[in-house]
């Protein structure tokens, strides 16, 4: 699993000054979109004055995003410098490197944590909720937003047909690393369906879990409290 994650981090490194163009070209700008509602659903159970930590953080659109919301204190984690390169170039926040199952934070410190398309590239699903709810304060809410399985058979025909053919052409084409984009679909497939994350959420303790579809199933929003 080191060897993975060692993997992983050097092939987001090779298209980070690419990741936001493709992300955009590649999802027909959808991306922005379930951030936005992400963003949304969260300002109605954050408080003023909130603690909060985006992981897995990329190239901080969602950190933009939360700092355009204003009211929370925010930081940005990846454990990728040359993203949190391109993060700093467009987010005020500040930024750290760190591995999203050993993070450099006290126990309950934390109101809240954002993680949006990094939670499947974890070594260890269940180290990572455990480690999610360990700096959280007690009351405080995890929101995971994430690739999922489609529920309209057809769809999903549609939707497989185009991750696996399409998106790592394109994918490989413009950013330069076909296997950054050969793995992203394989690594969509593994994940667990929306369902089955709720499920090793309440597994690791998280409370009231609840979660939403967006875009057929393709996406899914987590929310879970300590």
């Amino acid at each position: 699993m080191e060897d993975k994650a060692r993997w992983v981090q050097g092939m987001f490194g090779r298209v980070a000054r690419r990741y936001d163009l493709l992300n955009h070209l590649l999802s027909f700008n959808l991306d922005k979109r379930w951030r936005a509602r992400m963003v949304k659903r969260l300002s109605n159970i954050v408080a003023p004055g909130a603690r909060a930590v985006d992981l897995c953080c990329g190239t901080g659109d969602v950190l933009l995003a939360l700092e355009k919301s204003g009211g929370t204190w925010i930081a940005g984690s990846d454990f990728c410098h040359p993203m949190l390169l391109e993060a700093s170039r467009k987010c005020r926040s500040p930024l750290f490197e760190a591995d999203a199952l050993e993070l450099p934070l006290a126990s309950d410190s934390l109101d809240l944590i954002t993680c949006a398309f990094g939670f499947r590239n974890l070594a260890f699903y269940d180290k990572g909720l455990e480690e999610f709810l360990r700096v959280l304060k007690p009351g405080g809410a995890a929101a995971i937003l994430e690739f999922s399985h489609p529920t309209d058979r057809v769809f999903g025909a549609i939707y497989g047909w185009f991750s696996m053919r399409v998106l790592p052409k394109i994918g490989g084409m413009i950013s330069g690393s076909r296997d950054a984009y050969s793995y992203l679909p394989q690594s969509i497939k593994g994940f667990p369906g929306a369902e089955d994350l709720a499920s090793q959420m309440r597994a690791a303790g998280f409370q009231r879990v609840e979660f939403e579809r967006m875009t057929g199933g393709a996406v899914a929003l987590h929310l879970g409290y300590k």
